[in-house]
């Protein structure tokens, strides 16, 4: 699966950082002993041990004027052997490997090898289609116009050629300056543009000018292949419980070159953050430059080399951040420079409960107001144990097979005095994940442009069908299984027929109708709920963003409550 999104939703990070002047957070791992805290804040020591209870588990670096406020680290590196995260732990950084990407394109500007208005095709000649007419600049910013991804997958072995190719033959969603669409393969052609600028291997140009902090020392390096990155690793957890990619890829790797890949402690991404911003990594020129807001995305937000700029009109204060997660590495991380105080925060975690953003999300506001900080929203949990045998046959009775009127199915399982709800079918799926405000038109516009793509109308669509084709025989059909939105993404699920049997599987497109993440095939989506102790269930939710919708039992039949209404589904098993 890949995950291709900006992840921008830190919007609260000015929050926590005003609130830090004195130190967060003390590890407290679960199943480990406990790592010693290194001056924290009791206030935040407090509230991110209550949320580590709750499933974040991670570490977090804050930093002001290059000086360590606070090193933080929760639950385990590897559930298998109870290793527990510490500062020290090592993270995936994701798509905030854009942000290195962009400045080693600053510093090749620097030294007179780069122009940023140089069209790609002029640096590449081998270049082909409408990404050669995309400058460096409107890469950068992700106006160059591309679309869609280069890559089928980030482990697919891709060598440079493979991906020059590819880029070239993506069908241009606009012209270079007329539009933005985030794109993922105009990183790695910038990374391509690098190694051809400054006649070395992108990785070798990464390690010896961009991953290196003041006094020389290395700032992490790769999470597969050569330089990597030294030190105890994190394993990710994936949304489906299995662990994430470990690493250890062979390659070659230009399907994430430039646009993911890097992999660091958050001591590190704090130390190189500030560098950068302060002219030790680059000029003073170039780091304003990069933190100068370029593309409008409106709502006081605008697109920078490798960054998303915030202006003063959401918290008096300007800043910039970027984030990167998902895909198969299991890991979220997100980084944030606040220039009026010269301040950095770095969080990542590993496990897909609590993300890091979740967790900024949830305490940033009171931060800001200087409010008591809140505390996880959990249902209380009789009975998780086996201490209340009344609340455990309360969950073993509604395990079983459900089935709509309308046709679609649940089928709920029970472990550890929780509940998870699979839904089948359209119906089921919107009743257990039903829209909100204007996203039933977002989701409504999002299907149409799945369904487009699967019917071939496009390249990408036309090269989709063809992979289906020869991983599962000849489509005979499609037909949208459901359609599911959170974390700022939306997920429609289809159903493939081909070759003897359907096939479930999901998409994630932009706009433009660009596969931006996709599995095929895949579980139906589920949900986890918890006892909330009158006879209820509520999705196990600790920052009460979840879908909003509550279970219960009505003569053995299921019930599903929402704020439109209500869904009952008979018993069928």
């Amino acid at each position: 699966m890949r995950n291709l999104f900006p992840a921008i939703a830190a919007v609260v990070l000015t929050a926590t950082l005003a609130a830090c002047g004195a130190n967060p957070g003390g590890p407290r791992p679960r199943r480990a002993a406990d790592v010693p805290a290194t001056r924290c804040d009791h206030r935040l020591d407090t509230a991110f041990r209550a949320w580590a209870g709750a499933g974040f588990s991670g570490s977090i670096a804050i930093t002001k004027g290059g000086r360590v406020e606070c090193l933080a680290a929760y639950g385990t590196a590897d559930e298998a052997t109870g290793r527990p995260n510490t500062p020290e732990t090592v993270f995936s950084i994701g798509s905030v490997t854009k942000a290195f990407t962009a400045a080693a394109v600053f510093a090749l500007v620097e030294e007179g090898k780069l122009s940023l208005d140089d069209r790609a095709g002029r640096i590449l000649p081998e270049l082909d289609g409408a990404a050669a007419k995309a400058t460096v600049r409107q890469l950068l910013l992700h106006t160059g116009g591309l679309n869609g991804s280069h890559a089928g997958d980030d482990y697919e072995p891709l060598g440079r050629d493979a991906a020059l190719a590819a880029i070239g033959a993506l069908e241009p969603a606009f012209e270079p300056g007329r539009g933005y669409l985030y794109s993922n393969a105009g990183y790695t052609l910038l990374a391509l543009v690098v190694e051809k600028a400054s006649g070395l291997s992108f990785r070798a140009y990464l390690a010896s000018r961009i991953l290196r902090l003041p006094g020389g020392r290395g700032a992490g390096g790769f999470w597969d292949g050569e330089p990597a990155v030294a030190g105890p690793r994190a394993v990710g957890r994936l949304g489906n419980g299995t662990a994430g990619h470990p690493g250890g890829f062979g390659g070659p790797y230009w399907a994430v070159e430039g646009n993911g890949g890097l992999a660091m402690t958050m001591r590190d991404l704090a130390a190189w953050t500030h560098a950068l911003f302060t002219g030790r990594l680059l000029s003073r020129e170039s780091a304003a430059a990069i933190g100068r807001p370029g593309h409008d995305l409106g709502g006081g937000r605008s697109e920078t080399p490798g960054w998303v700029a915030f202006d003063e009109s959401l918290f008096g204060e300007p800043f910039l951040t970027t984030a990167g997660g998902g895909g198969e590495v299991g890991h979220n991380t997100t980084v944030a420079w606040i220039p009026g105080q010269e301040r950095v925060v770095a969080i990542a975690a590993n496990r897909p409960e609590v993300s890091a953003e979740d967790l900024l999300r949830a305490v940033g506001p009171a931060l800001l107001t200087g409010g008591p900080l809140p505390t996880p929203t959990v249902a209380p949990r009789d009975g998780a144990d086996g201490a209340d045998g009344g609340a455990a046959a309360d969950v073993a009775a509604i395990v079983g097979s459900y089935e709509l009127e309308t046709g679609g199915s649940f089928d709920v399982s029970a472990a550890a005095g929780k509940i998870t709800v699979s839904a089948t079918g359209p119906d089921a799926v919107t009743a257990l994940f039903p829209p909100g405000g204007s996203s039933a038109l977002d989701q409504r516009g999002h299907d149409e442009r799945v369904l487009a793509l699967l019917a071939g109308e496009t390249q990408e669509g036309r090269k989709e069908r063809a992979s289906l084709t020869a991983a599962f025989g000849p489509l005979r059909g499609v037909a949208l299984a459901g359609t599911v939105t959170g974390g700022g993404e939306v997920r429609t699920y289809v159903t493939i027929t081909a070759g003897t049997r359907p096939v479930l599987g999901w998409y994630s497109v932009n706009e433009r109708g660009g596969v931006q993440a996709a599995e095929v095939p895949t579980e139906p989506p589920r949900l986890t709920f918890v006892p909330s102790g009158d006879g209820r269930y509520v999705p196990d939710d600790p920052t009460g963003a979840g879908p909003g919708v509550s279970l219960s039992l009505r003569d053995r039949n299921l019930v599903v409550s929402r704020a439109d209404g209500t869904s009952t589904a008979r018993r069928t098993g």
